[in-house]
């Protein structure tokens, strides 16, 4: 999924909702995330496995995406929490 994301940075396809929310700024971004956050925490309450691993995977995707519109990846979180646990 992040290749997708950086391919769709780099080489915009129309129709792709990846270049829209890219376009749409850091603000949509962020709201996006926000939202998915709140969604995923209110399936988590109950026990739907479909609904929780789809509000999960949202919130993976639009997190991505905000990595990639500030220019980072996730191995620079992963670096961040490996340098947590030396």
């Amino acid at each position: 999924m992040e290749a997708i994301i950086q391919e769709r940075k780099v080489n915009p396809k129309a129709g792709s909702y990846t270049n829209q929310l890219l376009a749409s700024g850091m603000n949509k971004i962020a709201q996006k995330v926000g939202e998915e956050a709140v969604e995923l925490v209110i399936e988590a309450k109950d026990n739907n496995k479909d609904l929780f691993l789809g509000e999960a995977a949202d919130l993976m995707y639009h997190y991505q995406v905000l990595l990639a519109a500030k220019g980072f990846t996730l191995a620079d979180v992963i670096k961040v929490l490996r340098a947590r646990h030396k």
